[in-house]
């Protein structure tokens, strides 16, 4: 397993917020909806993308675009446009000035907008998750990644496109898987860029030494791992294997382990019934108590302060 994969392989969509916007200029959404992760595809026209702080950019037919929440936004038809439309948590829609737009905006299943003809069409998939290893991802990303229709070509959008429309027995599960697979291919073509800042262990990925190092990492948490059993699996000395993982992941193997263990048990408290035995011996750690203290001393809240929502 590689460790994009694991970071997608915790926290999936479920009940994700999906639907096909249709808009006439001019318009201006304000998104304050809090979401940790937000996917937009321009299918036709135009729109302008606004972040509270940094530069406007456009987007046209074929950009898909990552948003990485919390932070609000701005997507409009131009940057002189003033917002008329808000979207708060919960995916409450209203004017500035609070007065619900729900009805008036509802062009039937899961088609939104000020026009159901309008010129400027995008699809847009919304997770509400809250998980550990998705802010670890994340971290790896601007507040809105893009990647351009030109760089890319992905079958997946005309798919969601069909569907994201369909109102069928299990629809909702099948626009959830549909969504991670764009998010997916959206990821790869991002961090796949001539020009693109990927973080140390999607690099790492190709590397003789640490890509296979990353990968039996992620394939068993749960095993007690040291510097030399890992060097004697890739077949390389330990001062080899430190020195390689350190220069491509920015940290030693034993201290990225913590890192990825930790953070997977903060998901499976957030996102499971597991009580902190079964998630100690899942993520490695030999005790609850063992799991308590490595988790106190990374988060500053115990893991039963953290399941409460305190951390």
């Amino acid at each position: 397993m590689d460790a994009l994969t694991d970071l997608l392989d915790g926290p999936r969509a479920r009940g994700a917020f999906l639907l096909r916007s249709t808009l006439t200029p001019p318009w201006s959404i304000r998104i304050q909806d809090e979401a940790p992760l937000t996917l937009l595809s321009m299918v036709r026209d135009e729109a302008w993308l606004i972040p509270d702080e940094g530069e406007a950019q456009r987007v046209g037919p074929g950009d898909m675009v990552i948003f990485r929440g919390p932070d609000p936004y701005t997507v409009s038809d131009d940057p002189a446009t003033e917002p008329q439309i808000v979207i708060h948590p919960g995916q409450r829609c209203t004017t500035p000035d609070g007065t619900s737009l729900s009805e008036a905006m509802d062009l039937g299943v899961r088609a939104w907008g000020n026009d159901p003809y309008g010129t400027a069409v995008m699809l847009i998939g919304t997770y509400q998750m809250r998980g550990a290893v998705t802010r670890r991802l994340l971290s790896a990303l601007p507040p809105i990644a893009i990647v351009r229709g030109d760089t890319w070509k992905s079958p997946l959008v005309e798919v969601l496109g069909e569907e994201i429309g369909k109102d069928e027995p299990g629809q909702d599960v099948v626009l959830d898987r549909l969504l991670d697979l764009l998010l997916i291919a959206t990821l790869r073509a991002w961090f796949s860029r001539r020009d693109a800042e990927a973080p140390g262990w999607y690099r790492a990925h190709g590397d003789p030494v640490a890509g296979p190092a990353l990968r039996l990492l992620h394939d068993d948490l749960s095993h007690p791992w040291t510097v030399a059993d890992l060097a004697a699996r890739v077949g390389a000395s330990r001062a080899a294997l430190a020195q390689r993982f350190a220069k491509l992941i920015g940290e030693p193997p034993m201290a990225y382990l913590t890192g990825i263990r930790l953070a997977q048990a903060a998901d499976l408290l957030r996102e499971s019934d597991a009580t902190l035995d079964a998630v100690a011996r899942q993520v490695g750690y030999g005790t609850a108590f063992a799991l308590s203290t490595a988790f106190k001393r990374e988060r500053g809240v115990s893991p039963q302060e953290y399941r409460a929502g305190r951390g």
